[in-house]
C-alpha cells in the first residue's frame, strides 16, 4: 500500500516527472572546487568497468557504464540531485518554458497500476480525442501500462508533433474498453487561473512556476481588477503546486508585498548561493525588457489576502507562502505543506546534458528553514468538510530517503496503516477535486475568512496544536 500512495500525485503529460524543485538555471562562470579524489578508488571504478566490458554475459558499451555511474554518484546525495541526459534535459527545459509536445492530460497513477486521468487539459488532443476524468489507461500502443511506473508511461505517450499513440481506456460507464487514437501536438500549458467566486472576491490560482508565470499572473490580476473594480479580498490558490524556478516565486511574492521587501535568502557552499533576494525587477525578471509587476493595480499590495496551500505545496511555493506569512501580509490556509527547502541549480556539462544538484537551502524572511518541516498555516483546513483526502496520505519531505535534515526537524511521521487504508477505500468512490469549483470547500472557507466570518476548522487536533506554533 505505501509505494502506491507514495505514487500518486498529479503530472502534466509532456513535463518531466519527479519530486517537487525549486530551480535556478546557471549560465554563471564558476571555478570547481578542485577534486581531491582517491585514486586507489578510482582504478577501482576502472578495474570493474572493465571486468564488466570483458565478462558482463552480453556486450556493454563503456559510455553507459560511465554514465550509470554518474548518475549513481549524483542521485546518491539527495533525493533532488541528478543527472540529466540529453532527454530529460531536454524535458526539464520544455517543462519551465510551459510548452511541451504530448498529449494534454494530468494523470495520477490508479491502486491497480494503470494510469488514471485526473483531467483533459482545455482544447487539447486528449479532450478532443474524448478523454475524460476518472478514465484508466490500460495500454499504450497496446502495451500493458501495470508495472511501467508514470515516468515510463510519459515517455510512451511523448513523441514528435503529428505523431499518434493508440490508448486503451477504461471507463466506468463503458462495458467494453474504449480504443482511442489520439495526435502527439505542442501544448502551451498555462500555469495561471483567475476568476470571480463571488461580487468583490476573486481566486488566482498558481499550478507551477513557470518562465511565463509572473507575467501571465500580472494580466490576471489586471484583469480581475477591471472586471470587478470594488474587490475585497483575492484567495491565492497553491495547493499541489509542486515549485518551479526560482524568479517565478519572487515575482509572484512581490506583487503583493510592499516594494522591496525581502523574498527568500539562500546559504550554501559557493559564494553566489548566500543571497538575500528582494522583490525587485532584476531578482524576478528573466529577461530584459518592461517590468511585468508594472502593470499590476495598486490595489493587491494591500488588498486582504488568503493563501490556499496543502501536502502537495512544496518549494517555490513554500517561498510565496513563507514570506507572505513572515511579512504579515497574508493567513495561510490548508494543510502543512510538503516541506523541501532546498535549492537546485541546473548545471550544463556539454551541450545536451546536465547536473541537477541541491547546492543550497533557503530561509523564509524571518530566517524559517522549512526543510522537512513545510509551513504551518495559520488556520488548518481540511480539504473537504468531512475529511482532508488524499492530504493525509500524501508522501512529504521528510518521508523521502536520503533527505536533507532541516532545523529542529520533527520526527518522521508514523501512519496507522487501517486507518490509511480504510481511508483510501472511502476517497476512491470521490471524484477528483476541480480546484475553483463550487464544490471546493477550502476556497468556500477562504472567502468566508475573507468577509470576518468563521471558518470550518480541521477535526484533527495534532493540527490545530501546530497552528498555535506556526509564528
Amino acid at each position: 500500500m505505501g509505494s502506491t500512495l507514495k505514487n500518486t500525485g498529479l503530472l502534466a503529460v509532456g513535463v518531466a516527472a519527479g519530486v517537487a524543485v525549486t530551480m535556478q538555471f546557471s549560465a554563471l562562470a564558476y571555478k570547481p572546487v578542485e577534486p581531491s579524489m582517491p585514486l586507489d578508488e578510482l582504478r577501482q571504478l576502472a578495474r570493474v568497468a572493465g571486468i564488466i566490458q570483458s565478462e558482463y554475459v552480453e556486450p556493454v558499451k563503456g559510455d553507459k557504464l560511465l554514465t550509470e555511474a554518474i548518475n549513481g554518484m549524483v542521485g546518491s546525495l539527495d533525493p533532488h540531485s541528478g543527472y540529466l541526459d540529453p532527454a530529460a534535459y531536454r524535458e526539464l527545459r520544455e517543462g519551465t518554458e510551459g510548452r511541451f509536445v504530448g498529449l494534454g492530460i494530468e494523470i495520477g497513477q490508479s491502486d491497480e497500476g494503470y494510469v488514471e486521468i485526473v483531467a483533459p487539459m482545455e482544447d487539447s488532443p486528449a479532450e478532443r480525442a474524448g478523454i475524460q476524468a476518472g478514465d484508466l489507461i490500460t495500454r499504450i500502443d497496446g502495451a500493458d501500462v501495470r508495472g511501467l511506473g508514470l515516468e515510463e508511461a510519459v515517455k510512451r505517450m511523448r513523441g514528435t508533433p503529428g505523431t499518434r499513440v493508440t490508448l486503451t481506456i477504461a471507463r466506468a460507464s463503458a462495458p467494453q474498453p474504449l480504443v482511442l487514437t489520439v495526435e502527439r501536438q505542442e501544448i502551451v500549458q498555462k500555469s495561471v487561473k483567475a476568476k470571480l467566486v463571488e461580487p468583490g472576491y476573486a481566486w488566482l490560482r498558481i499550478s507551477q512556476f513557470q518562465e511565463p508565470t509572473v507575467d501571465d499572473m500580472a494580466a490576471k490580476l489586471a484583469e480581475l481588477a477591471r472586471k470587478e473594480p470594488q474587490l475585497k479580498g483575492l484567495v491565492l490558490d497553491l495547493r499541489n503546486d509542486p515549485g518551479g524556478l526560482l524568479q517565478g516565486a519572487i515575482g509572484v511574492a512581490a506583487a503583493f508585498l510592499p516594494e522591496g521587501a525581502e523574498i527568500v535568502s539562500t546559504n550554501g557552499q559557493l559564494a553566489e548561493m548566500r543571497q538575500r533576494f528582494f522583490g525587485r525587477p532584476e531578482y524576478y525578471m528573466l529577461r530584459s525588457g518592461r517590468d511585468p509587476l508594472a502593470n499590476v493595480p495598486h490595489v493587491f499590495k494591500t488588498l486582504p489576502l488568503v493563501v490556499l496551500v496543502n501536502t502537495g505545496s512544496a518549494s517555490a511555493s513554500e517561498i510565496v507562502a513563507g514570506a507572505l506569512q513572515d511579512h504579515k501580509r497574508a493567513v495561510v490556509v490548508g494543510s502543512q505543506t510538503f516541506g523541501k527547502g532546498s535549492v537546485q541549480t541546473i548545471r550544463p556539462i556539454g551541450r545536451e546534458a546536465a547536473v541537477k544538484l541541491t547546492t543550497a537551502r533557503y530561509y523564509t524572511p524571518a530566517g524559517r528553514s522549512i526543510q522537512a518541516r513545510g509551513i504551518v498555516p495559520d488556520f488548518p483546513v481540511d480539504e473537504t468538510a468531512e475529511d482532508d483526502g488524499l492530504n493525509a496520505l500524501r508522501m512529504r519531505e521528510a518521508d523521502l530517503e536520503r533527505h536533507l535534515s532541516g532545523e529542529a526537524e520533527e520526527a518522521t511521521r508514523q501512519d496507522d496503516i487501517e486507518a490509511q487504508m480504510a481511508l483510501l477505500d472511502t476517497l476512491r468512490q470521490r471524484k477528483p477535486l476541480a480546484y475553483g469549483s463550487d464544490d471546493d470547500f477550502q476556497l468556500a472557507q477562504a472567502v468566508r475568512h475573507l468577509k470576518g466570518e468563521p471558518m470550518q476548522l480541521s477535526k484533527r487536533q495534532e493540527d490545530a496544536k501546530l497552528a498555535g506554533h506556526a509564528r
